[in-house]
Parts: structure tokens; sequence; C-alpha cells
């Protein structure tokens, strides 16, 4: 498991999901962790491909052909979080300050597609920037998508985002609505204290997200979308801030939805800093 240290922070990288164990700065936790042997606790950490969020009732058509995903969140009926989180990376390259982890997605039930993904961890003065590449190094185009699942520290958050998607009660898209009004309006920073949210929010002012003294920030013309979700009813810690490329069910939707043809690339990065 590396462990890295650079700018005055340190971090632990799990192969796990190439998901983000630790990350401190001044010997503060800016993200929850968990312990080494796991289990990962609601997909912390982790890097979400090749979809992140929810395909609605695990079935989707790309290019006239449909498919069906294995169900993974089996009270909804959902694939949740796509292929590549719950699985043992392989630890490619390791320095002192960073480390490259890779994955080969051969075709799995529901997604006959094969991916090279790569996850490099990098840290200095400006905090841990994750970039994650995919090269679609199959035969035929690919639906695709990408994202974190970090839980930042904090009790105060800051969402610069006009629009939330509305879900019903499967939590799957249902239209889209101004903040402006709502309990999700937090484009000025408040602390979050009952409110629960479990949104997708788009019409970024910029890309970043604030709780407390932690910043998640990101390209928004890469990634438009970041779903927020609060902690308190899960009786969990902190804030997930997730800046996707696709909103929840873009492999039904097709909204932002990426296609890799063959050899494509896609590469998104983020960075989590102090703020």
């Amino acid at each position: 498991m590396p462990q890295l240290e650079g700018g005055g922070y340190t971090a632990q990288i799990s192969p796990r999901g190439a998901a983000l164990r630790t990350l401190r700065h001044g010997g503060r936790d800016l993200v929850t962790t968990w312990p080494e042997q796991g289990p990962v606790p609601y997909f912390a950490g982790t890097v979400l491909a090749p979809w992140p969020n929810r395909v609605g009732g695990a079935r989707y058509t790309f290019q006239g052909r449909s498919h069906r995903l294995e169900v993974t969140e089996p009270d909804r009926g959902h694939a949740l979080h796509g292929l590549v989180a719950v699985v043992d990376w392989k630890v490619a390259e390791a320095e002192a300050d960073r480390a490259r982890l890779t994955y080969e997605l051969a075709e799995a039930p529901g997604y006959p597609f094969t991916l090279a993904l790569s996850a490099e961890h990098r840290l200095d003065a400006g905090g841990l920037t994750t970039t994650v590449t995919a090269r679609n190094t199959g035969a035929a185009d690919a639906p695709y998508g990408c994202g974190p699942h970090p839980w930042l520290l904090g009790e105060e958050l800051e969402l610069p985002a006009a629009r939330y998607l509305t879900t019903d009660d499967r939590l799957l898209p249902a239209g889209l609505a101004d903040v402006a009004g709502t309990p999700y309006d937090f484009r000025k920073p408040r602390p979050v204290g009952d409110t629960v949210i479990d949104h997708a929010f788009t019409g970024l002012d910029r890309g970043e997200v604030r709780v407390g003294g932690v910043r998640l920030a990101w390209d928004p013309a890469v990634l438009p979308w970041v779903q927020v979700c609060t902690s308190r009813q899960l009786g969990y810690e902190g804030v997930a801030a997730e800046p996707m490329t696709c909103p929840p069910d873009a492999f039904n939707s097709g909204t932002d939805l990426v296609v890799l043809r063959p050899g494509d690339e896609h590469v998104a990065s983020w960075t989590i800093s102090v703020a």
C-alpha cells in the first residue's frame, strides 16, 4: 500500500479501488479513513469507472444494443458506481510523492468493452492530485464516465452550483431545478446541519467544493457534475463530494456520456487540499 509524502501532506493509497485511504496535513485528517484490510465504507476514496453513480435498473442501450449489468444496489435494483471500485488495482509505480495504479478492465457482464485504466496520485504543496486516464483497447466504441468518491471532513459546505437534479423514490433523475429557495443552496458557505443531501449538482460557477477547511477542485469542462451526499442519514461522517463526467443514469439518458472510440483516451483529474 503506497505511502506518499510531499508538500506538507501525507497520504496512503489502497490498491482496492485505487482508493485514497488517508490524507493528512499538519496532523489533521482531511478525508475519512478505514482499516487497511477493509472493508471500504460507502466507497470512501475509490475511483468510480466506467460510470459514476448508478445505472437505473442495471440496464441500458448503447448504439442499438441492449445490455444488462449485475445489480449491485439490490434495494433499488441498480448498478452502482461502475466496475472498478471494489477490485484490486496493480501498483505500477511508487515513489516518495506519487503512485500510479493500473487496471485492465476486460469484458464484463453487461459491459462488453475493454479499457486500460490508470490512476495517478501525486502530492505537492497544492495538495493531492489524482489523474484518471481511460483508453479504449477494444475494437468497438465504449460508453464511459468517471469520478472519485472522497468523504471530506468538516461541518460547513460551500457548493457553487446553480442547479440540482431532482430524483424519484429510486434516486433516478427526474429533472433539473434551481437551487435558489431550496435547502440545497450552498452557494454561500453554511453549516450542513440536519440537511439531507444525496443529489447531483451542475451549473457550476467554478469546479470546487469546500467542506470546512477542505477543498476539492477540478476542471468543470471535464467534470461538469458533482454528487454531494451527507452522512448523518447513514450513521457515517463527513460529506461525500464526487465530481463526475456525467450525471446519474447517463448510460440511459446519454447526458454528457463519453463515447470512447477504439484507441481513444479520456483524462480527468481533481485535487484535494486544505482550503
